[in-house]
Formats: structure tokens, sequence, C-alpha cells
């Protein structure tokens, strides 16, 4: 690692902080995935169509909240609008574990999901980070939602055997307050307030990144993949008890499911990012969905059978959580990441809410079987959109701190230089920030010349 990469204190503890942070709060809204349909019942005004709706309104509000929060952030400072995403959550938390009707309980996941500072966290991360540092820093937030998914499906049927549904949402509840200490006394202010072409939304790049349909796949793909995951937690948890699992062994089971399946997908990530396969990667894993969900509708109450196609299923959809958003960061023009993971992740989250709703619709109308042979069917359209797809360029993101006399260059001037680097395909120049922002093939980049151009100036 060369010294300019090397973590400053103060980033590797803003990184420690605020990735902590992150998996905390994803942390509460995952751990009701593989309970709630099983212990919603007894609520007054419950059915699977309610019960869906509150697994998966959470996605509404995070999805209509994230941008607007994000950019307040740019206005009112990172970490106040952090702390007030924070206590919306333990609100709708408390609201949540207190619940006697399945109102009050889509009321309260609304709430927990108004809590949107995901974009105001990746800022403050970026404020804090230089930019030879970032692109890990921003790995590190990622493998932390990974790890928070896999550790809530465990802890979150232990929980409700031991104290029932509200003791999970309690939980989540403590999670919130744990997450403003840690805001509180781990995580440094921001010494000043900047724009990140790679990390924020730029309202002015909306239109561009939107009409590009490279981009669109890629957010269809993410919408699809969480409508999917959060449709089938309507009827899974039901199968695994028809096979014979009582509800407190759940977790066991997912443990054992997720971790082989993260072991299983390590080496496919390898093959797509090294060997350049990611069309190949990413078509058989959405094929792989699609009969996984037709082997879960179909296999009744077979245990082996059942866990057979969970791991199949798992391992997929880990194998695209993983590549997806390395497509997007290839696909992205220079300068223009931040704003199509923003539209990304708003996608996502609506897939999460829809997902809700179309499982609760389909298991009250049509049974559990017809939960996973729907959500086949979106599977299965979604391979059809996939298939004329163009591999992506594997281009990298660089990030050019530009010197004082680069500062005085005419723009067009300097832009020139840098697009006649060999292997720079795209340059986007943003004197305000005083950064260059690069799309290179690694493979042919001319190293020493951008170097050269660096340290020139």
């Amino acid at each position: 690692m060369s010294k300019g990469s090397m973590l400053l204190v103060s980033e590797r503890r803003a990184i420690v902080g605020l990735a902590g942070l992150y998996a905390t709060r994803m942390l509460g809204l995952f751990m009701v995935l593989p309970v709630l349909a099983l212990n919603a019942d007894h609520l007054a005004g419950a059915t699977p169509l309610l019960v869906g709706l509150a697994l998966g309104v959470y996605g509404l509000t995070q999805a209509v909240l994230q941008i607007p929060f994000g950019m307040l952030s740019d206005r009112l400072g990172r970490k106040p609008v952090i702390a007030a995403g924070l206590c919306l959550f333990l609100i709708g938390s408390i609201v949540a574990a207190e619940s006697d009707s399945i109102a009050m309980l889509i009321l309260g996941r609304c709430l927990q999901g108004s809590g949107a500072v995901a974009a105001a966290i990746m800022a403050l991360l970026a404020d804090q980070t230089r930019e030879q540092v970032r692109t890990a820093a921003m790995a590190t937030i990622g493998l932390s939602i990974g790890v928070a998914f896999g550790v809530a499906m465990v802890i979150g049927p232990l929980v409700t055997t031991h104290f029932g549904l509200s003791g999970v949402f309690w939980l989540t509840a403590l999670l919130a307050v744990l997450g403003l200490l840690v805001l509180w006394k781990l995580v440094p202010p921001a010494p000043q307030l900047r724009g990140h072409h790679d990390v924020g939304m730029d309202r002015g790049q909306l239109a561009s990144i939107i009409g590009r349909i490279d981009l669109w796949r890629m957010d269809t793909s993410i919408f699809s993949l969480h409508l999917i995951l959060m449709a089938i937690f309507t009827a899974v948890p039901f199968k695994l008890v028809d096979a014979g699992i009582i509800e407190a062994r759940h977790g066991l089971v997912y443990l054992g499911v997720m971790g082989l399946s993260f072991v299983a997908m390590v080496p496919l990530v390898i093959i797509a990012e090294k060997r350049r396969k990611m069309k190949l990667m990413c078509l058989g894993a959405i094929g792989t969905i699609v009969l996984s969900l037709l082997g879960l509708g179909l296999s009744g109450a077979h245990l082996v059978l059942l866990l057979a196609w969970l791991f199949a299923f798992f391992t997929a959809f880990n194998l695209l959580e993983a590549t997806l958003p390395s497509m997007i960061s290839k696909l992205a023009p220079a300068g223009a990441k931040g704003t199509a993971m923003g539209i990304y992740s708003t996608s996502q989250f609506l897939g999460a809410f829809t997902g809700g709703v179309m499982g609760g619709f389909l298991a009250d109308r049509f049974g559990l079987s017809a939960v996973f042979l729907g959500a086949a069917i979106v599977a299965g359209a979604w391979w059809l959109l996939m298939l004329g797809m163009r591999a992506p360029r594997h281009l990298s993101s660089e990030i050019v701190v530009l010197s004082d006399e680069q500062q005085d260059t005419p723009l067009e001037t300097l832009m020139e230089r840098f697009a006649a680097v060999t292997g720079v395909e795209d340059v986007m120049v943003v004197p305000e920030e005083r950064l260059a922002y690069l799309k290179v093939d690694r493979a042919q980049l001319d190293n020493e010349a951008l170097a050269r151009l660096t340290a020139s100036g």
C-alpha cells in the first residue's frame, strides 16, 4: 500500500464509526424480515396483505426521503441530519414495539423508514476521507451492510422466541440509541461541507442519468432483486414451519444457508471481476433465482429440497448484491457515480416496498406457493430484459486533485490534457471541488503520463 493510500487516524475513526452506525441501523430494519409474517397474526386487523405492507412499507418512506435528507445535510450539516433521522428511526421502533394493531405496526415501520440517512452518512464519510482511500471506505460500508443482513437473519428468530415480536422492535430501538452514541462519541464532525460527485446527488445530472438504458437496466435489476427478496419472506417462514422446523431454530437454518451461500458466492465474484464475465454471471444468477423460486413454490414440505433451493437463491442473491453496484460504477459517466447510485438506491427501496405488498397480496388471495411463482415470473421478465444488455466495459473511477496551476488552466485545455492520456475514457473537471473525475481502463492506462500531468500541473 502506498503512503498516500494509508488511512489517517481520523479517517480510520470515521470509517469504523460510520460503518458501525450504518450496520446497526440496517440490522434493525432487517431483523423483522424472517419473523414478521409468522408473528403478526395476533395484531388487530392483520391480514396477509397488510402484513406484507408492514414488511415492505419502510422502503417507500426510504425511497421518498433519502435524496431530500442528503440535500438537507448539505445545508444544515451532516451530523444534525443523521441524528434527526436516527431519532425518527427510534420513535418508529417504539411505535412498532407498542403496537396492538396492524395499522400501528405499519405506522411504526413508516417512521422507521423515514429516518432515511443513508445519503447523509455517505456524504459525511466522503467529507472525512481523502480521494485516495474513498473507494476502500465505501467498500467497508458495503461490507457492513452485508454482515448486518446475515446477522439479522440469525438474531431475529432468536429474539422473537424469547421476547416476542415486540422484543425485536425494542432491540431495534436500543440499536438506534447506540447509533446516536456512536455518532456523538466516535464519529468526528465534518471539517467542512463539500460536494462530492462520486457520492452525492447532482440534480443537474438526473435527466441524463435516468435516460441511459444501461443504467436503467441496473436500477430495474436492484428493484427486482429486492422486490423478490421482500415478497418471498411473506412465505419462507411458513415453509420452514411446514417442513418441521420450529421457529426457535429458524435462525440456525438461516445461519447455515447464508454462511454456505457467502462461501459459494466468492469465487463467482472473482470470475465476474477478474475474468470480465459480468454479464454471464449476472444472467446466470438471475436464471438461478428463477429456478430456485420455482423449486420453492413446487417443492412442498420436503426439508432437503427446501434448504437446497434456499441455498441456491441466496448464493445468486449475494452474487448480484455484490456485482450490481460494481456494474453501476463501471457504467456511470465520470463524475456522475453519486447521482447514479442515488437513483439505484431509490430503486432498491421501491422494490422492497412493492415486494412486500405483492407478496402479501398473493399469499392472501392465492396461497403461499403463488408468492414464489409470482416472484419467479418477475425474475423471468428481469432475465429477458438483461439478455439484451451489453457486457459493461471494465472501467474504473479515478479522482485527481488539481494543483494550483491546474486551477488556473482553462477548463477545456485541462480536459483535453486528461483525455489525451492513453487509457482515459471519460473526463469531468470540477474546479470548485479542485478535482478531476476520470473513467479509465486500467489495462491500457499510461500511469506515467497521468502522473506527469498531475505532478506538473
